[in-house]
């Protein structure tokens, strides 16, 4: 496990955002005119119900129209930074700070390219201090949040008292390609459109499980990017006091490099999704190795974790890796909550995930949740948190 160095960094907020529209399977079928028996059991036996999607216009004859590798990168820059925007705001007002306040903002997405990144678009449209430090994570698939919030966390703990933020922006409809094959079908039954942010703090004298994580009074809590602190106690309004993240433990399996892909589609002309069938497996054969690395080096066990926090990776992925950690379907009911209603938002699904657990009010002091996300490499990301 790597573990946090200097002030362990206490998550402070989390916030999320979808765009308006959403489909339910059944009309994403009828509305795209797929018949191929093949397909259609496809998306109706994904476990997911609806999903929010930016589709593209109609044509004249009520059918969307074919969107250029141009169509797509615009939507997801325009789609992103309303929903990426919708979630900062979010995640500010449930930990009743101001924009000026964040000191270090990280942007993760893999579902488009653009510089400058959103980290520079977001800092303009929100109006964000234009010192505040930036970090973008492009192109590392769904396991990418807990990547970046390593190293916003990372950050957090050197600079004690200054908020740091983390947003996760997929815009998953500027990636689709829709050919009849079984391929794109997969992906296109499976990804939603959506953007989790979250926000961590750390003060010196944080410590796991010692009451709120800062002090009262104007020497500590959270400070402004100028560096002036503003007293005021990490308590997010109707969260409570959130999670210290006490360290990571990730696992790459290289021999399965190429079983999860983004990549250019020659015969289509833009970049398409690829999913092996074998990455449900590949998965659930490494995520106990990876957990229990995590919590050994904390001298835990796996029955000490009372909260599970799991990548809505499918209904396959979540099957597999619920197995083989001897986790209960209680356990991983967030997670198939997310499924269910929004599909994989890739690098942000966990997040969706950790606000519902959040806002459930189950969590009690001590209690101990494990974070876990899987992505292309085909890499495992876990985090460990104590309330």
């Amino acid at each position: 496990m790597t573990r946090i160095s200097g002030s362990l960094a206490r998550i402070a907020s989390v916030g999320t955002a979808v765009p308006p529209a959403s489909y339910t399977q059944e009309e994403l079928l009828s509305i795209f005119g797929v018949t191929d028996p093949r397909v259609r059991s496809v998306f109706l036996n994904s476990a997911i119900e609806r999903r929010h999607l930016t589709l593209p216009p109609r044509g004249t004859d009520g059918t969307p129209r074919t969107e250029t590798q141009g169509d797509l990168l615009r939507k997801h820059v325009s789609s992103g930074l309303l929903i990426g925007r919708e979630a900062i705001e979010a995640c500010l007002k449930r930990l009743d700070a101001d924009p000026d306040e964040v000191a270090f903002l990280a942007c993760v997405s893999t579902t488009g390219f653009l510089a400058p990144g959103f980290s520079a678009l977001l800092i303009k449209d929100l109006g964000l201090r234009p010192s505040c430090g930036r970090l973008d994570v492009v192109g590392m698939g769904c396991n990418a949040g807990l990547n970046a919030l390593a190293a916003v966390t990372g950050w957090a703990s050197t600079h004690p008292g200054r908020l740091a933020l983390m947003v996760s922006i997929e815009v998953c409809s500027a990636a689709y390609v829709f050919d009849g094959t079984m391929r794109t079908s997969v992906v296109n039954s499976l990804f939603g459109d959506g953007a989790a942010a979250i926000a961590v703090v750390a003060d010196a004298g944080a410590g796991p499980g010692t009451g709120h994580g800062t002090a009262h009074g104007p020497e500590h809590g959270i400070a402004h990017a100028s560096g002036r602190r503003v007293g005021r106690d990490v308590r997010a309004p109707g969260f409570g006091v959130g999670p210290v993240v006490l360290g990571y433990a990730s696992r790459i399996v290289t021999d399965a490099i190429d079983a999860m892909r983004y990549d250019w589609d020659e015969d289509q002309g833009r970049f398409s999704f690829f999913l092996d069938p074998e990455v449900p497996y590949v998965v659930g054969a490494h995520a106990e190795e990876t957990v229990d690395r995590l919590l050994g080096d904390a001298g835990l066990r796996r029955s000490d974790i009372a909260h599970w926090v799991i990548h809505s990776g499918g209904r396959k992925v979540i099957d597999a890796v619920r197995v083989n950690l001897g986790l209960t379907r209680h356990d991983v009911r967030h997670t198939l909550s997310v499924l269910r209603d929004y599909g994989n938002l890739s690098s942000g699904a966990f997040l969706f995930s950790f606000r519902q657990l959040w806002e459930e009010g189950t969590v009690r002091p001590g209690d101990h949740a494990v974070l876990m996300a899987m992505g292309p490499g085909s890499t495992i990301e876990t985090a460990l948190l104590r309330w």
